[in-house]
C-alpha cells in the first residue's frame, strides 16, 4: 500500500518541480493523486542516527558533572583540598563547559554543524584520558576544565544538528528526550562510583570513575564522520547544490520520497546579506529580545540545579542522618560516599521523570507554558526543603528529600529542559550557534558562582537561606520568561 501511494505520488499537489526551503522538504507530507493528505512519513535511519549520536554529548555531561560530586570526597583526601580548592574541582568543568558554549559553540555557524560535532568528542576523549593519571591538583583542574570546553561545545551543536534535521512538528520532543540524557547521565554516574567504590573501596576509585567513559566516547567518535552536513547551514551559506545532496542522504528511505529535490533559499541568504552575523548580529536590536529570553532564564535556573546537583550528595549524607559523623579513615569516609550517591541516584530518578513528562508535553503545550509552571514549581521545591531547617528527626529528613524531589521533577519538566530547547529554536540560522553558545555560556555563570560558592555559602549563611534565595531567583525567572516569552512551538526554523 505505501509502496504504491509513494510510486503515485510525490510532494504537494502541482508543486513537483517547484523549488522549495530545506525545512519544507523535512516537514513535507506525501499527497495522493486527488490532493488527500497521506500520513506523514517515518524518521529515517539517518535522522534516528543522528539524535542517538546527539544524545551522547549530554549523556557525558550528566556523567562528568555529577559523578564528580560522587568522586568529591575521594579527590579531596588525596590531594589534600581546602575549601576553596574544593569549589574549584566543583566549579572547573561547569567553567569550562561556560567557555566551551560561546568560544567553540559559535564556530558551528563558521564551519559548519558536523565538523564541529567531530572535534568537540575528540577533545573530550583527550581529556578524559588525561584525568585518569592526572599527578596532583593543578592538572585534575586543566583535566576538568578541559572536558567541560568540550561539552560547553556539545550545548549548541547537538541542539542544532537535531533540530535542523528533524520535523517542526516532533522537534520539541526529539531535542529534548536527547537533552535527557543529561539526567541518564546523571544517575549512570552516580550508580558507577557506587558500584566503583564497593568493588575498589579505595581513595583512588574516583579515577576508574572516569576511565570507564573512554571506550563509549571513542565508538561515538567514529559515528560522528558517517552523517550529513546540516541543510539549513549550507543552504544560508549559498551552497544549494550542496545542500540537496545531504538532504537527500538525511531523507533518504524506501520507497524513496522526496523523489526530487531543488533548494531555493533566497530568503536566508538575502536575510545574511541584510544583517551580520556572529556576536554582532547576535546583539543587534531584532535579536534582543531573543537573546534575553533565552540566556536570563538559563542563568537563573542553573543557580539552583548545578549548585544543588553537586553538592546534593554531601547535602544528602549531612542530613539523614546515617553517615559518620567524622571520617576517621578510609573506610569511613568510602562508607558516606555510598550513602550520600545511593541519596542522590533517588533523586536522579526525578529528574528523568520530570524529562520524560517535558518530551511528552513540549510539542503539546508549548514551551513557554511548561518553563514558567515548572519555575513556579521549583520554587515551591526549594520552600518545602528550606522548611527543614525547623524540625529534626524524620520530619527534616521528609521535607528534604519531598523538596529536592519536587525541585528535580519541575526543573526537568520546565525550565532546565526549555531553556535549552527554546535557546536553539529563536534565533535564525546564521547566527543560531553563536546565539545558542551565548546563552549556554551565560547559564553556566550562574552554574559556576553557584558551584565556587556553595560550600562557602553553605557555612557562612546555613542551607536555610540559601534555599529561600533560590526560591527567589525561581521566580524570577518565571516572570522574566512570561514577560520576553517567544513561543517556537512548531514553528517551522526557516521562519526563525
Amino acid at each position: 500500500m505505501e509502496g504504491n501511494m509513494m510510486d503515485a505520488i510525490n510532494n504537494d499537489p502541482g508543486t513537483v518541480a517547484e523549488s522549495h526551503s530545506v525545512q519544507h522538504y523535512i516537514d513535507e507530507h506525501p499527497y495522493w493523486a486527488d490532493g488527500t493528505a497521506a500520513p506523514a512519513p517515518q524518521m529515517t535511519m539517518m535522522q534516528w542516527r543522528i539524535w542517538c549520536l546527539s544524545v551522547a554529548g549530554k549523556f557525558f555531561e550528566g556523567l562528568v558533572v555529577f559523578m564528580t560530586g560522587v568522586a568529591m570526597p575521594l579527590i579531596a583526601r588525596e590531594f589534600g583540598l581546602n575549601a576553596a580548592q574544593h569549589g574549584l574541582v566543583g566549579s572547573a568543568s561547569l567553567f569550562g563547559i561556560l567557555i566551551g558554549a560561546s568560544a567553540l559553540g559559535s564556530l558551528s555557524d563558521r564551519f559548519g554543524r558536523k565538523r564541529v560535532f567531530i572535534f568537540e568528542i575528540g577533545l573530550f576523549i583527550v581529556f578524559l584520558g588525561l584525568i585518569v593519571f592526572t599527578p596532583n591538583f593543578p592538572w585534575l583542574i586543566v583535566c576538568l576544565f578541559g572536558m567541560g570546553l568540550a561539552l560547553g561545545c556539545d550545548y549548541p551543536t547537538a541542539h542544532l544538528v537535531i533540530s535542523e534535521s528533524t520535523p517542526s512538528r516532533t522537534r520539541g520532543g526529539l531535542v529534548l528526550s536527547a537533552f535527557g540524557f543529561q539526567a541518564v547521565g546523571a544517575l549512570f554516574g552516580t550508580i558507577l562510583g557506587y558500584i566503583i567504590l564497593t568493588l575498589d573501596p579505595s581513595v583512588g576509585a574516583w579515577r576508574w570513575m572516569y576511565g570507564c567513559a573512554i571506550i563509549p566516547a571513542l565508538a561515538v567518535f567514529a559515528g560522528r564522520f558517517f552523517i550529513p552536513e546540516s541543510p539549513h547551514w549550507l543552504a544560508v551559506r549559498g551552497r544549494e547544490r550542496a545542500a540537496e545532496t545531504e538532504l537527500q542522504k538525511l531523507l533518504h528511505r524506501q520507497p524513496r520520497y522526496p523523489k526530487k529535490i531543488s533548494i531555493n533559499d533566497r530568503q536566508n541568504k538575502n536575510d545574511a546579506k541584510q544583517h551580520a552575523i556572529g556576536y554582532r548580529g547576535l546583539f543587534q536590536k531584532q535579536n534582543r529580545r531573543a537573546l534575553i529570553l533565552a540566556s536570563v532564564p538559563w542563568f537563573l535556573q542553573d543557580l539552583g540545579t548545578y549548585g544543588i546537583g553537586i553538592f546534593t550528595p554531601t547535602i544528602l549524607a549531612a542530613t539523614v542522618g546515617h553517615e559518620r559523623a567524622h571520617a576517621q579513615n578510609i573506610a569511613d569516609l568510602v562508607h558516606n560516599d555510598l550513602i550520600a550517591a545511593k541519596g542522590a541516584a533517588l533523586l536522579d530518578v526525578l529528574l528523568l521523570v520530570g524529562i520524560v513528562a517535558a518530551v511528552l508535553l513540549a510539542d503539546r503545550l508549548g514551551r513557554i507554558r511548561l518553563q514558567v509552571f515548572g519555575f513556579i514549581g521549583c520554587a515551591a521545591g526549594l520552600f518545602i526543603a528550606a522548611q527543614a531547617g525547623s524540625y529534626s528527626g524524620m520530619t527534616q529528613t521528609t521535607l528534604i528529600f519531598t523538596g529536592f524531589m519536587l525541585f528535580n521533577f519541575m526543573t526537568n519538566l520546565g525550565p532546565n529542559a526549555q531553556t535549552y530547547l527554546i535557546a536553539g529554536e529563536v534565533f535564525p540560522t546564521r547566527i543560531r550557534g553563536t546565539g545558542a553558545g551565548f546563552a549556554a555560556s551565560f547559564a553556566k555563570i550562574g552554574a559556576c558562582l553557584t558551584a565556587f560558592l556553595f560550600p562557602v555559602l553553605l557555612a557562612d549563611i546555613g542551607t536555610t537561606a540559601l534555599l529561600y534565595a533560590l526560591v527567589a531567583t525561581s521566580l524570577a525567572g518565571a516572570v522574566v520568561t512570561f514577560f520576553y516569552r517567544i513561543e517556537t512551538n512548531g514553528i517551522s526554523l526557516d521562519a526563525s
